[in-house]
């Protein structure tokens, strides 16, 4: 299954509608779908690098209102439709440790790591954050931040270096929004100590 939908996203990245089902992609990515948008906002990047910040900012705005649906969804309708989607994709199990093991700090600091690396998956923080009430406005802001430096930092490494910096993104994203994340993750507790 999850071969096709990440075959299907790289044939939209080719189609006339790139940027609509782009959009959609990140909309649905943020809450409940399991491919990132980058499956195809790379592709579309490199095929028109000229418009690859145009593509950095549609793709923050959907996917920032895609987590705030998530949020929704985490304080209005979990039983309903979080849950069955959580345990769809196994990850229940892991919510249920996030959800027992968070204040507000560390969901900011997964809101962050999870806009630039999707660790944890976004569809997972932003459900969470809806769960335990997490303050709209600062979720609104860190996901702007979070998915905006995401998808423009791509964006202008794709546009600047073209496919030989997708090799080096694709081989080494992880250690980098791992070692970004880190950094950040020093800086809030300098700040906060």
């Amino acid at each position: 299954m999850f071969r096709k939908l990440y075959d299907w996203t790289l044939r939209q990245a080719a189609s006339p509608r790139a940027e609509p089902v782009m959009g959609a992609i990140s909309f649905v990515e943020s809450s409940v779908f399991p491919i990132p948008a980058d499956v195809i906002f790379v592709p579309m990047c490199l095929a028109r690098p000229e418009r690859a910040m145009r593509y950095a900012l549609i793709a923050t705005i959907t996917s920032v209102l895609g987590g705030i649906f998530g949020w929704y969804i985490g304080l209005h309708l979990f039983d309903l439709v979080a849950r069955p989607v959580l345990e769809f994709y196994g990850k229940m199990a892991a919510f249920d440790a996030l959800k027992t093991s968070t204040g507000e700090g560390t969901i900011l600091l997964m809101l962050v790591t999870s806009g630039l690396s999707h660790l944890p998956p976004m569809k997972v923080v932003t459900i969470l954050s809806g769960v335990v009430a997490f303050d709209l406005k600062l979720f609104i802001l860190s996901a702007i931040v979070a998915r905006g430096g995401r998808f423009y930092l791509l964006a202008w490494l794709l546009r600047r270096y073209g496919a030989a910096i997708t090799g080096f993104i694709e081989r080494r994203l992880p250690l980098i929004a791992l070692g970004l994340c880190l950094l950040l993750a020093v800086a809030w507790y300098l700040l906060k100590h």
